[in-house]
């Protein structure tokens, strides 16, 4: 296996050659287009002239001084530089009939959905950065999925939801990830960059996103750093950060506090993922903080142009329910590989370390065929994992086990190492360890320890599993199921 640290160090060279560049370029002053910034006028209008301006001028950078600054969607254009200074507060009015459809990636597939609060298309040399906080409001947007689903609704029934079915054409047959693309209430993120190039957000606040909190998709060239991204826990699907068909990316020293995935790879789904075919790869995530989330570091479960060459280190978990968790099942295609975790510390997880090609949400039950224990024929749909590196972790108050990597029969896990690690079961709080993975279609796991099917190239050193509990017995350090192998 080739090392991650070179390859995601390879990866990053533009971006810190980008963070070394200090473009000029004026000031332009969001007053003198007529912005308040008083918590109560409408400033839509304004931001988006002087935004414009900022444009037309080659590329200049629009500050955003302390106050309240309500808005409606905008858009950056190349060498545009938005700066919410500290005390600063750009907040989305949350009113759907603002958010008119564009072009967009939805849960892994292109399609129409409401227009990205802050959004750009197609630029390049754009930033986000500044201290402040941009606030998307999300209440409503979450209100108004909650009493779709409590009514039982699965097909759209408002005039947007028409509008958008009318563009989607054949969306009833496309793959979701429990977002809610059966209604086509396809709720916008916070910040959505789309096919854009050396892109930077540093320093800010991104808070109450209606949908994932920032969506990256065909980007290259970006470094994120500095980033507080946070969401109420049962806010729903609120990821963090996702990485869509995304290249050559550095996150670091980023805060997440989420309701959803903290830092999210992806990579398309089902036949539409497969025609794009654009992997997210080279990306390097460091000293961040992930806390409550239903997983960590999250690749998957939209895997069809492949997640690979990534590399995690020095990073602290604290209570998101997965640590590094890889997502993904027969269906969604493409290959996971080349991914390195070293030098992390994860504190009152549900599971630290889950390698799991059975995922279940959004999938059908577990008496369907996509999830036979029996091997199927192998094609483009079937999922491949290999190469995933674990070193120096130390994982205590595991709730559920230490660990799940569960490939498939016709396309085991090839090259698993878990090195110079601990695991620690909690003391409080336990649950059962088939909660670990949120998987679909196995027997029940037998024990605590690090559940092994169908993997090929397994080497584990200087690994232990133990208790909280003194005088517990935390079971096997490995619990060994069929299909398993070791690394020759």
């Amino acid at each position: 296996m080739v090392r991650n640290d070179t390859l995601a160090q390879a990866g990053i060279q533009c971006a810190r050659k980008r963070e070394g560049e200090a473009r000029g370029g004026a000031l332009v002053d969001i007053r003198e287009f007529g912005a308040k910034g008083d918590g109560v006028a409408d400033d839509t209008a304004a931001l988006r002239a002087a935004l414009a301006a900022a444009e037309e001028r080659g590329g200049d950078t629009v500050p955003l001084t302390p106050g309240i600054w309500r808005t409606g969607p905008l858009r950056l254009g190349s060498g545009v530089r938005l700066r919410v200074e500290e005390g600063a507060t750009l907040s989305f009015i949350p009113r759907f009939e603002l958010y008119p459809a564009v072009r967009t990636r939805w849960e892994g597939v292109e399609c129409w959905g409401h227009h990205p609060l802050l959004f750009a298309s197609g630029a390049t040399d754009i930033a986000l950065s500044g201290g402040g906080t941009l606030d998307g409001n999300g209440q409503a947007w979450w209100a108004a999925y909650r009493a779709a689903r409590a009514a039982g609704r699965r097909m759209p029934e408002t005039a947007a939801e028409r509008e958008l079915a009318a563009l989607n054409t054949g969306f009833e047959s496309q793959p979701s990830g429990g977002g809610g693309r059966e209604l086509q209430f396809l709720r916008p993120p916070l910040v959505q960059f789309f096919d854009c190039s050396r892109v930077r957000i540093e320093d800010v606040g991104l808070v109450n996103s209606p949908f994932w909190n920032t969506h990256l998709v065909y980007c290259a060239d970006i470094l994120v750093s500095g980033v507080r991204f946070s969401n109420p826990p049962d806010a729903p699907n609120t990821d963090g950060l996702d990485l869509d068909s995304c290249r050559d990316a550095l996150v670091r020293d980023c805060d997440f506090d989420v309701g959803d995935d903290c830092l999210g790879l992806k990579s398309g789904s089902g036949e539409d993922g497969l025609r794009v075919g654009r992997p997210t790869e080279r990306v390097a995530v460091r000293g961040c903080t992930l806390r409550a989330g239903h997983g960590g570091v999250v690749v998957g479960s939209e895997t069809a142009g492949g997640v690979r060459d990534v590399e995690i280190s020095d990073c602290r978990f604290l209570a998101t329910e997965r640590g590094l968790r890889i997502k993904t099942r027969r269906g969604r295609g493409g290959a996971v590989e080349n991914i390195s975790l070293r030098d992390c510390v994860m504190t009152d997880v549900l599971c630290p370390l889950v390698v799991n090609c059975w995922y279940g949400p959004g999938g059908p039950p577990a008496s369907d065929p996509l999830f036979s224990l029996s091997a199927r024929p192998v094609d483009a749909w079937t999922p491949r994992v290999r190469g995933i590196r674990v070193q120096g972790l130390r994982a205590s108050g595991c709730r559920a086990s230490a660990g799940f990597a569960v490939g498939l029969p016709e396309s085991p896990i090839e090259g698993l190492e878990i090195l110079d690690s601990s695991f620690c079961i909690a003391r409080e709080g336990l649950v059962s360890p088939d909660l670990a993975a949120m998987s679909r279609g196995l027997p029940p796991a037998a024990g605590r320890g690090i559940r092994l099917r169908n993997v090929r190239g397994l080497r584990v050193a200087r690994v232990t599993v133990t208790s909280e509990t003194e005088g517990g017995d935390p079971g096997r350090t490995l619990e060994i199921e069929e299909g398993v192998a070791p690394m020759d």
